[in-house]
């Protein structure tokens, strides 16, 4: 959900220096983990285009695949449960369950705006998915997730200068098999996800499958004449559907179709419950009540396709065609103020208000009428085993979009009183190419280049002028053009069998953005380029003859003109800022221990320092009385008929860049009565967060630990599987983000869920 008041031109902010860390916590199948004779589980990714041994990529790299995805996905979660479960990811929505923001190493977006762009790739099954709501789909029927750390700008084809998150899904195979899973939760939560493996003759082979995520809304409202009287319930549905055709060695072809249909609950907002002066939450604050007056609703519809050809064309050379085809259609509405009232309206019309003081009312809606995407890449790559290998391509993309945002009277009847539209249209191209080559047994060097050009075609109207907007003065357009060349450069060491140092160099681009907000002002704001220059070096060993598994890394950047987004302030902007430099430094691990043959243990951790550098870039602060570090006042704010605070943020760390994370998992297993009984428990942590570029005592998101446990029984030679579950065990109540133009409004963590499941594989 997002505020539907855009803009206005922002003076200039700072930029600073930062620390940052992750922590690699390599989550394997417990069961695959503790094979092959008592060691664990060899990783394999593809991170640099081709599968390897995780040990031997020279970067950070994490995988999180079988048992352990399961158990994350147990209470029905979104895309969001990644977060914290690898090094310095973090993953926040001011939508609910579409549009999920993603940060690396502190380096992220908090744009809430439907074109926003982010610095966080993710690539679905090789297709990358560019609008931040393609980004929220479902996790299910998964061989693997990846996380790659730092500018992933060589190989993978948009805006990744923060780095990549990899979706790989389990593809057709030769037998016939498949599993169903169902669970039953708190808040009378059904989640249903199974798959089935068709072989349809010796050169096909079909798979299906399909997730079903249901919950019943468990926050009522208290306000007698709130129109949505029931909020955080959804009904998320979607499916998967890939063809492989296999009529040789040398061809290959792989069809996808997947869907998906999301309706329910968008974020609930929660007027005032912070307490002024603190980051507290207000006495008596019960998060299963609220008192809106506006109206709460989110509806997705993603549709796309992909097709992967490979030709195995001889003499140690294959090709690689990817297709893919997107479209999404969405619309999230909902109580921005997260009250009820208008204590600026004449009485009796805006009073009363509550709960706590609402200057004004404040209802908005966020549509997507129209999207497509389309991507196409092809890849020539050697296949030889000789000391030379190396891969070359080209990409092509190509994206249109409309948004449309509403502005609402929830005193009048929750009528539409404001309308803006914007269009955009972006076309980007690429010539990539990179090379492997072996030294010596213990020497390898990595390097590769990337050429982007990006242009962007935008522009916007306001059709319906609400209230306080200035007088329309037409259509605004803005058009960028941009090239760059990024690349990177490694090289690792194998110091003996099992143990690899590495050092990387490596730069990053993320194309120009425009934002258009205009149902409060006129005014576009354009960003230009983001750059990024990293260094890192590491450690990657198997131990104690496989049975542990550590990795280490320490590293820093620096962003010239990061893209940085102003959200909220007195004005309610989203803004489109520049900062001259920002800067990152940190240091992340993680260690898996196979301690006995049925007891496992894995513990990641990262640092994170992030600096703004920019003495001369202020943003406008909160309109909602917090407390503000070195306010300086600013002219009368009209919407609101009071002075603004203005701030410098030089010096500042990035927005939901938390400096510490932890993550830490437990499996043991033991036999009983022809099964075996596995317990397994997690536990992620995070240190504070800023909501806002701007540092404020209120807007301050306090540390979070959540606690997962589970109990389950295998039997019938692992075919089947009956759990027990909790999710959030402390059932621990954090604001994870805030509104800050109106008043002290927040919206919180997910509560603790528990339940249990039963799978059948056959």
């Amino acid at each position: 959900m997002s505020t539907a008041r855009a803009a206005r031109r922002l003076p200039a902010l700072p930029s600073h220096h930062a620390l940052a860390a992750a922590a690699l916590v390599l989550l394997s199948g417990g069961a695959a983990a503790q094979a092959s004779g008592g060691q664990l589980q060899t990783i394999t990714v593809t991170a640099e285009r081709r599968l390897e041994n995780i040990r031997d990529v020279p970067s950070s790299v994490s995988a999180l695949q079988g048992e352990m995805l399961e158990v994350l996905n147990s209470g029905g979660q979104d895309i969001r449960l990644l977060a914290g479960r690898a090094p310095s990811l973090n993953i926040e929505s001011s939508f609910g369950r579409a549009f999920p923001r993603f940060y690396i190493r502190g380096i992220g977006n908090t744009d809430f705006d439907l074109n926003a762009s982010q610095p966080v790739s993710l690539v679905y099954d090789d297709v990358v998915q560019e609008n931040p709501i393609l980004k929220g789909f479902p996790i299910f029927d998964m061989e693997r997730i990846e996380v790659l750390n730092g500018p992933q700008g060589t190989l993978f084809g948009r805006n990744s200068p923060a780095g990549v998150v990899k979706f790989e899904s389990v593809k057709p195979g030769k037998k016939f098999e498949g599993y169903a899973l169902a669970s039953l939760g708190r808040f009378s939560a059904l989640n249903l996800e199974g798959a089935v493996n068709v072989p349809l003759s010796p050169t096909v082979s079909l798979r299906v499958a399909a997730q079903s995520q249901n919950r019943d809304d468990w926050v009522k409202n208290g306000y007698p004449a709130g129109p949505t009287r029931e909020l955080e319930g959804y009904n998320d549905n979607a499916a998967r559907v890939q063809l492989l055709w296999s009529p040789s060695k040398e061809f290959s072809a792989l069809a996808n179709l997947h869907t998906r249909d999301l309706k329910g609950s968008a974020r609930v907002f929660r007027a005032n419950i912070i307490q002024p002066g603190t980051n507290n939450l207000v006495a008596g604050f019960d998060k299963a009540k609220v008192y809106q007056d506006g109206i709460n609703s989110q509806d997705v519809s993603n549709t796309g396709g992909s097709l992967r050809l490979r030709w195995d064309l001889g003499n140690g050379m294959a090709l690689n065609s990817i297709t893919g085809y997107e479209t999404v259609d969405s619309l999230s509405r909902g109580d921005i103020d997260g009250g009820y009232g208008n204590a600026g309206a004449p009485a009796p019309i805006g009073k009363p208000f509550g709960p706590g003081f609402i200057p004004f009312d404040a209802e908005s809606a966020d549509g997507m009428p129209k999207h497509k995407q389309f991507t196409q890449e092809f890849r020539l790559e050697s296949t030889g085993s000789g000391a030379l290998q190396w891969l070359a391509g080209v990409y092509y993309f190509d994206e249109q979009l409309k948004i449309d945002s509403f502005n609402y009277s929830s005193l009048g009847g929750n009528t539409l009183n404001g309308l803006a539209k914007q269009d955009q249209q972006n076309k980007a191209w690429a010539v990539f190419g990179s090379v492997n080559l072996e030294v010596s047994p213990q020497l390898k060097l990595r390097g590769g280049l990337r050429y982007t050009q990006d242009d962007k075609d935008f522009f916007a109207d306001r059709l319906i002028a609400p209230p306080f907007s200035p007088t329309f003065i037409g259509r605004r357009t803005a058009a960028t053009s941009a090239s760059n060349v990024s690349g990177d450069f490694s090289a690792s060491y194998a110091l003996d069998k099992t143990t690899n140092v590495y050092g990387r160099v490596a730069t990053g681009f993320r194309a120009p953005a425009i934002q258009g907000r205009l149902l409060f002002g006129d005014t576009l704001s354009v960003a230009r380029s983001e750059k990024v220059t990293s260094y890192e070096a590491g450690v990657k060993a198997d131990l104690m003859n496989g049975r542990a598994r550590v990795s280490a890394a320490v590293f820093s950047y620096i962003i010239k003109d990061q893209q940085l987004t102003a959200v909220g302030g007195a004005a309610n902007f989203n803004q489109l800022v520049n900062a001259d430099k920002t800067a990152g430094q940190g240091f992340e691990f993680n260690t898996q221990w196979l301690v006995t043959e049925r007891l496992l243990l894995t513990l990641g951790g990262s640092y994170n320092s992030t600096k703004i550098k920019d003495p001369g870039l202020r943003v406008d602060a909160c309109g909602s009385g917090c407390t503000v570090k070195d306010p300086i006042t600013a002219p009368i704010n009209p919407a609101i008929g009071k002075f603004a605070p203005t701030v410098s943020i030089d010096g500042n760390p990035l927005p939901q860049a938390p400096k510490q994370t932890l993550n830490f998992t437990a499996r043991y297993s033991m036999p009983i009565q022809g099964g075996d009984l596995v317990l397994l428990t997690d536990v992620v942590y995070r240190s504070k967060i800023n909501f806002f570029l701007y540092e404020s005592t209120e807007f301050t998101g306090k540390s979070l630990t959540e606690v997962g446990v589970r109990a389950g029984y295998n039997f019938g030679n692992g075919k089947y599987e009956a759990a027990a579950f909790v999710r959030n065990l402390t059932d621990t109540t954090r604001v994870v983000g805030g509104i800050d133009f109106n008043n002290l409004t927040g919206f919180i963590n997910e509560p603790r869920t528990y339940g249990v499941s039963f799978k059948a594989n056959f």
